[in-house]
């Protein structure tokens, strides 16, 4: 059916109580400068096709359970195991995928207004600002099926339509996470309701279709699919009609989901899988800090309840196993296998039971950061598994490389090296980033069932900056809450994160990296006050603005002894002045680069105020 106008006073929206720039500059690795396809290379620029599935783990094996995948792009091309989203929920993560911009510097910070969604993006002038116009601009064309943003509905979707396109099957809210009642918009054409089909199953079809058209044409073209799998499914009918205009309404949205739906001929699949049970599967002793310390130990109801989500979520992504052969085999017809680059990612991880968490998403474990990163295509390893750290931000920048397209001075990543010598010489530490900045505001939801009467659905000071440091020698995470608590994991010796080693209960290592555990901290903390505002460059080489001389290019170096006085009294510490649902500045504790705030070492401390 097609949709005339729908009484949907705020779809998917939170009550209303809780309520940069075309300077350009120099490309990174030499992907856009001396690379196989780079312009002036001769011959024809590569095909790009862009799979983003919609909240897929790593590190509770789902590429285990999919043999297609495995085939065509694993064994076919580079696994990179250390790539991280940087904000662990939809919206923020697919915005900082297509602008190559941290959520702080998009200001999209939630999947629905005020402080996310569709509208935000809208508002923040992102949508004449993103990867698929600077693509055309490179000579591309560009088609898009399945999910773009939250919040992108059935009412808004021509207000205004998303730009950049030449072809588009958009799914949308409030249907977006129906797998039986899918509705998607077309061009400029209006919805179409796809009720009794899966979801997958629709998209598979757009995509092939999208990409004989894509194939028909003399440009080369960039194809994104978005299938939903493995989301959760959402009753959009539980959530038509309510104002949610109360705190106690913002429950009937999560109370709304479910585990997901398989296509019917996947429905009995995997019948013995259960969550791996890894150390931090619903341990004895509590873990975390702030609310996830408090959680309680779930009961063998609740466990065995979680076991079936997990299966239902494996059993869904089989469609998506499927569309990504039917996608490398039509390639093939074509004869543009050899000539395409396919990446294969999720937008956020997810986590059931480690850490005693129900379903969800939103923490800064690595089950929600840490994230499925896959490529394969012209002058890609083939069967390469890659230690190099990337984030969401190097994708976009990659992209336009591979493109020939120009880089932008308002990149916050860098292109993710993809050939044999660019991964060498990423492995020796040369040029490119150990850091991975990791953020988030509001609220943290449960997903699955709630079985006792005192938990809660949702958690609303989920308010965090951290961040990852990956180094030969070190494989650390540091974390400041919103109520200014604060975390810190040794990965190399608790790759679990059991033990946080601040928590007021800890007894702290008296050193870590062969120094004093303080000074380590003193050194994380400065970094995190760059990372957590940093712009541009800057999020990319944030030592470099602690040491403009260059004398510290990592961890390791900004360790040594002369720098003690530097990082332990002249540095503000990070902390939260309170907590909020979204991006307030002023809520967000000393920034790096306002206020006064500059810090480098070497200059007097009055040179600067």
């Amino acid at each position: 059916m097609r949709f005339s106008r729908v009484a949907l006073a705020a779809s998917l929206q939170l009550p209303a109580a809780l309520a940069r720039g075309d300077e350009q500059r120099p490309l990174g690795p030499s992907l856009g400068a001396g690379g196989p396809f780079a312009a002036g290379a001769g011959g024809k620029k590569p095909n790009i096709v862009f799979v983003l599935t919609d909240d897929q783990d790593l590190h509770m094996q789902s590429l285990d359970y999919l043999p297609l995948i495995k085939k065509h792009l694993i064994d076919q091309g580079t696994l990179y195991k250390r790539h991280y989203c940087t904000t662990a929920i939809c919206c923020p993560a697919r915005v900082s995928l297509w602008t190559g911009k941290l959520a702080h510097n998009t200001n999209v910070t939630d999947v629905n207004p005020p402080y996310g969604g569709y509208p935000k993006f809208v508002s923040q002038g992102l949508n004449s600002a993103y990867l698929p116009l600077w693509l055309q601009e490179a000579g591309y064309d560009t088609y898009y099926t399945g999910k773009l943003f939250n919040a992108h509905t059935v009412e808004n979707y021509n207000a205004p339509f998303p730009a950049g396109w030449n072809g588009s099957d958009f799914l949308l809210d409030p249907y977006t996470y129906m797998y039986l009642n899918a509705s998607f918009q077309r061009n400029r054409e209006a919805p179409v309701s796809y009720e009794g089909q899966h979801s997958v199953d629709v998209l598979a079809q757009k995509a092939l279709g999208f990409l004989d058209e894509a194939a028909r044409g003399d440009r080369p073209f960039f194809l994104g699919i978005a299938p939903v799998a493995p989301h959760s499914n959402v009753q959009a009918s539980l959530l038509t009609n309510h104002t949610f205009d109360n705190p106690d309404d913002i429950n009937k949205i999560v109370g709304a989901f479910t585990p997901p739906i398989p296509a019917e001929r996947h429905k009995h699949l995997f019948a013995d899988a259960r969550v791996p049970r890894t150390p931090n599967f619903n341990p004895e002793a509590a873990t975390g800090a702030n609310w996830v310390r408090r959680l309680r130990r779930q009961s063998a109801e609740n466990v065995a309840f979680n076991d079936h989500f997990y299966r239902q979520r494996l059993r869904t992504l089989q469609s998506v196993d499927e569309l990504v052969a039917a996608v490398v085999d039509r390639l093939a017809e074509r004869g543009l296998l050899d000539s395409t680059y396919v990446f294969y990612t999720t937008d956020n991880g997810y986590h059931i039971g480690q850490h005693r968490l129900q379903p969800g998403k939103e923490c800064g474990f690595e089950e929600d950061i840490n994230v499925p990163l896959i490529v394969r295509g012209p002058g890609v390893p083939r069967g390469e598994v890659a230690e190099v750290v990337t984030a969401h931000v190097d994708l976009a920048p990659t992209i336009l490389s591979l493109a020939g397209g120009k880089s932008r001075a308002d990149f916050d990543g860098e292109p993710i090296p993809l050939s044999r010598e660019e991964l060498d010489r990423a492995a020796t530490g040369r040029r490119h980033h150990e850091h991975v900045t990791v953020e988030f505001w509001g609220f943290a939801a449960s997903e699955g069932k709630l079985f006792r009467d005192d938990e809660a659905r949702l958690v609303l000071n989920n308010n965090y900056k951290a961040l990852r440091v990956i180094g030969s020698e070190y494989n650390l995470y540091y974390a400041v809450w919103c109520n200014n608590e604060h975390e810190l994991y040794d990965l190399k010796t608790d790759p679990y994160q059991l033990d946080n080693l601040l928590h007021s209960t800890a007894t702290p290592p008296a050193t870590l990296l062969g120094v004093p555990l303080a000074k380590v901290l003193a050194r994380l903390d400065a970094l995190l006050l760059v990372l957590k505002s940093c712009k541009g460059a800057t999020c990319v080489r944030p030592w470099q603005a602690l040491h403009p001389a260059g004398d510290v290019q990592n961890l390791r170096d900004a360790l040594s002894a002369r720098f003690d006085a530097f990082y332990e009294q002249q540095q503000p510490k990070v902390r939260f002045d309170r907590c909020e649902l979204g991006y307030i500045l002023d809520a967000e504790g000393p920034q790096f680069e306002a206020d006064g705030l500059v810090y480098r070492h070497g200059l007097r401390w009055s040179e600067w105020v």
